[in-house]
């Protein structure tokens, strides 16, 4: 039997643990390595919406960082400020929420501090936007030479012609960009007639300013006024349209009770101003009756009304029934009664064969001619004085009852200047025809005796005709923009000159 001793038992086993832990032999002491430690190196802002915002619109900030390893990943615990070191224009939140108050151009910085430790000093790393803030316009009217716009912000501007106060600004002097009339930020419609406009404010109340010769104010005189004033103490109007030297309005009066003892809304026509070609609808007094009505009047035979177009000498209305009526001066067959003759006295029902009795949804008057969009595919029916080729059925003779305007359907808006018009379909695009002395149709063809479209844009949004310049808005981007063409003798472009233009020119916000 062999014999061992202690020391040859542990041999083996000694050498296999030290060798299992990196004992043995030479090679990698084993120590480990500290890493290295990632730093923020820039910062960048992004507005997800636009670097333009509207007045009184919010977005949130994205602030993207880069760090010493080449990662990125959004940013969270930043500091936020403004340039103005205020909220005079923008204002924003410790989340990158910014809030837009006021017009104008602001700077919005973004900021990460890493506090000092043992081993680093204090550090920063910021980045800074610049937003710009707009009130585009909402809304636009046309008539005379004056053009008309409202912001998103309530405030109403007004330019062109003001030798009769007009504007509205307190003064006789023309304008040749947007002046803001007054300090109200509370406009919700306009209408321009031939020198006076009249207005509804978002309480119901009705103002009017300029000429007043023939009582167009609705102030119980004929005193003119070079600012804004207010039409009585009713405060249910809710839509006014004003002709060359009269004006007609719409008054609704809420219903009442519920069920079976329910009272409907109704809708009152109301009118004044020159009544010479019984444009008003209504006899004035006996020994006068077609004399100046100085101060609104309703107009007799009912209270369903649901839209009206004031335009040169006469008047056009629809009623809840959506069934068409017309009167005042009819010598170019504008009425549609199928003469074109005289005057009609009082509101008079107008029949088109094709189209059943109440089929209308809206209406405009130009100075000798009118307009209707039928609800059945909104297809355009015009009428009247045609010389110029504004009825737009391709002739120059008068027409005296209402025609179908081409082809095409889907009209949702249109507007009649002196001898123009302009209309937009619900695909967006615009059309001209009529007219084309000062380009007012949009071409500087001398007539066009058809609708034409203009330009190639598939975004306008609403029209408006003066007696010789047009107007539309447009959605540009997320906003309204407004555009404006035709004549500009007086300004009534709004584009700081007073050369006309034959294509729409854009109007700054």
């Amino acid at each position: 039997m062999k014999k061992f001793t202690v020391s040859s038992l542990w041999l083996v086993p000694l050498f296999a643990v030290l060798a299992a832990c990196g004992g043995g032999g030479g090679g990698d002491s084993g120590g480990s390595t500290t890493p290295a430690v990632v730093t923020l190196r820039s910062i960048a802002l992004a507005a997800p919406q636009s670097a333009t915002m509207a007045i009184n619109t919010t977005q949130t900030l994205v602030p993207t960082g880069t760090f010493s390893d080449g990662s990125t990943r959004n940013l969270t615990g930043l500091t936020w400020t403004t340039g103005s070191g205020g909220t005079t224009v923008l204002q924003v939140t410790n989340a990158g929420l910014v809030t837009a108050r006021a017009r104008g151009t602001d700077t919005v910085t973004a900021t990460s501090t890493t506090a000092a430790t043992a081993t680093t000093a204090a550090s920063s790393v910021s980045a800074t936007i610049n937003l710009t803030v707009i009130t585009p316009w909402t809304q636009l009217a046309a008539g005379g030479n004056q053009t008309f716009g409202v912001k998103l912000d309530g405030r109403l501007f007004g330019w062109g012609d003001n030798v009769e106060a007009q504007l509205g600004d307190g003064t006789r002097l023309d304008r040749n960009v947007p002046t803001v009339v007054g300090t109200n930020t509370t406009w919700k419609q306009i209408s321009v007639g031939d020198q006076f406009t009249v207005a509804i404010r978002n309480d119901g109340t009705l103002w009017s300013w300029g000429l007043n010769r023939n009582g167009q104010l609705g102030l119980n005189d004929r005193d003119p006024r070079t600012t804004p004033t207010q039409v009585g103490t009713a405060t249910n109007w809710t839509f006014v349209s004003a002709g060359r030297a009269h004006v007609a309005a719409l008054r609704t009066t809420p219903g009442t009770g519920t069920g079976a003892t329910a009272t409907p809304a109704t809708t009152a026509l109301w009118v004044w101003g020159n009544n010479s070609s019984n444009q008003l609808g209504i006899v004035v007094n006996t020994t006068n009756p077609r004399g100046d009505a100085l101060i609104p009047t309703v107009v007799p035979g009912g209270d369903s009304w649901q839209s009206v177009a004031a335009g040169g000498a006469h008047t056009l209305a629809i009623k809840r029934d959506q069934t068409l009526w017309a009167w005042g001066d009819n010598s170019s067959g504008q009425v549609g009664n199928g003469q074109s003759t005289g005057t009609v006295a009082a509101p008079a029902q107008i029949f088109q064969q094709g189209t059943t009795p109440g089929s209308w949804s809206s209406v405009s008057a130009g100075a000798t001619h009118s307009m209707a969009i039928s609800n059945v595919r909104g297809t355009l029916y015009a009428w009247g004085g045609n010389s110029q080729g504004q009825v737009g059925n391709g002739g120059t003779s008068v027409q005296t009852t209402p025609i179908q305007i081409g082809i095409m359907e889907e009209w949702t808006h249109v507007a009649g200047g002196d001898g123009h018009t302009i209309g937009r379909r619900s695909d967006g695009t615009l059309w001209g025809w009529g007219s084309g002395e000062f380009s007012q149709s949009g071409s500087s063809v001398l007539q066009t005796l058809q609708p034409t479209q203009i330009g190639s844009l598939r975004t306008w949004t609403a029209v408006a005709a003066g007696a010789n310049h047009s107007a539309a808005l447009q959605v540009d981007g997320n906003f309204q923009s407004l555009w404006t063409w035709g004549r500009n003798d007086k300004g009534q472009l709004g584009n700081g000159n007073n050369t006309l233009s034959p294509t729409p020119i854009l109007i700054a916000h």
